[in-house]
């Protein structure tokens, strides 16, 4: 048994909202490559996007490749400490990448990635969340595709995970301090 310091405590984004949101923002990323999707290399953040991308890519088109970036930022806590690349990074010299991550709050994270993936010969680098913090740094990142806003909270389900623990979740929740009280997580 683990000693959590955190627990669900209300939903965010619900499992359907979520499934109803996914054909949509699909279709916004084929629409913006010109129609199609075709010859993109799809760049999950692993390990909080896997969910998320997916249940995107099995909604577009069938010619495009899937390679995965392992950027740790948070460790144990419930604050970024900035990003770290950890494990091989995909080939991208020449290719149109839409990196795909789940949430998009200090910006650290996507920045150093577009950046990382452009200084390696991206033809072009295109960033999807599915959530993005109603926060400055999170709203002055650039990001073209969004799946919902939320406000500043702790959240994890979804593939989002505090410490590892609570990815499976088919919601999105808000945590709380164990013992605390909804009312007090706001």
């Amino acid at each position: 048994m683990t000693n959590l310091m955190y627990e669900p405590a209300e939903v965010v984004v619900p499992a359907e909202a979520i499934a109803a949101r996914m054909p949509a923002l699909a279709q916004e990323i084929v629409d913006a490559y010109g129609g199609g999707a075709e010859g993109i290399v799809i760049v999950p953040v692993m390990t909080g996007a896997f969910v998320f991308a997916a249940d995107l890519v099995r909604r577009m088109p069938n010619r495009l490749r899937v390679d995965v970036a392992t950027v740790r930022s948070y460790g144990g806590g419930t604050t970024s400490q900035g990003p770290r690349i950890e494990g091989v990074m995909p080939t991208v010299q020449g290719r149109h990448v839409l990196l795909v991550d789940d949430i998009l709050d200090s910006g650290r994270t996507l920045s150093f990635l577009r950046k990382d993936m452009s200084d390696r010969g991206a033809a072009s680098v295109r960033t999807c969340v599915l959530l993005r913090k109603r926060i400055p740094p999170a709203m002055s990142t650039p990001c073209e595709f969004v799946g919902f806003a939320i406000p500043d909270l702790f959240v994890a389900g979804y593939g989002l995970a505090y410490d590892g623990w609570f990815r499976n979740l088919p919601d999105v929740v808000s945590l709380r301090k164990v013992g605390e009280s909804a009312a007090m997580v706001r």
